[in-house]
């Protein structure tokens, strides 16, 4: 029996969430920073980005290799073709971010001075803005909720989609869970409402030519032209 093309989709997309979990969890001390697919004729490349490519690697692919074993063996992926990328800014990617602010908490940092520390980070490596959302039993043992924000940001529609980047992280420690989720507006993106007012020689136009203005010249004299005031006054029956 054929299967629907929806449910296709789906089992694809869980499929990649279940890769994208996995690979975050082996590669989570190099400095995971995200995963992108693209399906090709010869499978699918999967592109992995992290701080320390080298931890990826390993010594001569022995680590490379053990995972594209993995996701063969053990995820439903045709012909996986596992590729590592650098990241050239650590602190303008929103998983690395997320993952520090969870290790920072983990280590007993108090939750205000990490947070504002990881914004603050953001903002100086040139982001136009950032959030940094904490929730979970943070200091007490009821469930709340603190974000810091800097910046300018968008938090829905078409904008958000295509101009932040959405990074998340859990801390565990004593008194509970604590989720870390981490949005960045990329650096140097420009906004839909911003508008730029070129000159005419910036766009490539010609110059406008300069137009003479004759100005009427007003006597100074408080005497009329008689010509002038026979035009005017009504001319007398004959």
């Amino acid at each position: 029996m054929r299967q629907n093309t929806i449910r296709t989709i789906l089992n694809r997309n869980v499929e990649r969430q279940l890769v994208r979990e996995y690979l975050l969890k082996e590669t989570e001390r190099a400095g995971f920073g995200g995963l992108t697919f693209n399906r090709t004729p010869e499978g699918t490349k999967v592109t992995l980005k992290a701080e320390q490519v080298g931890r990826v690697i390993g010594r001569r692919g022995k680590v490379i290799h053990e995972l594209q074993r993995r996701l063969q063996e053990d995820f439903n992926i045709h012909e996986p073709q596992l590729e590592v990328d650098e990241i050239e800014e650590s602190r303008l990617n929103a998983q690395v971010m997320a993952s520090r602010l969870a290790s920072s908490l983990e280590r007993g940092w108090f939750f205000r001075r990490a947070g504002h520390s990881t914004a603050q980070n953001i903002m100086d490596a040139g982001a136009r803005g950032c959030l940094v959302i904490l929730s979970g039993k943070i200091t007490g043992a009821r469930h709340r909720v603190e974000k810091f924000q800097q910046g300018h940001i968008k938090f829905c529609g078409e904008t958000a989609l295509e101009f932040m980047d959405t990074g998340f992280s859990t801390a565990v420690k004593k008194l509970g869970t604590i989720g870390c989720t981490v949005r960045i507006m990329r650096k140097g993106v420009k906004l839909p409402h911003e508008v730029t007012v070129l000159e005419r020689h910036e766009a490539g136009l010609p110059a406008l030519e300069e137009i003479a203005m004759i100005k009427p010249e007003i006597s100074t004299d408080n005497q009329f032209d008689s010509n002038v005031v026979s035009n005017i006054l009504p001319k007398e029956e004959e």
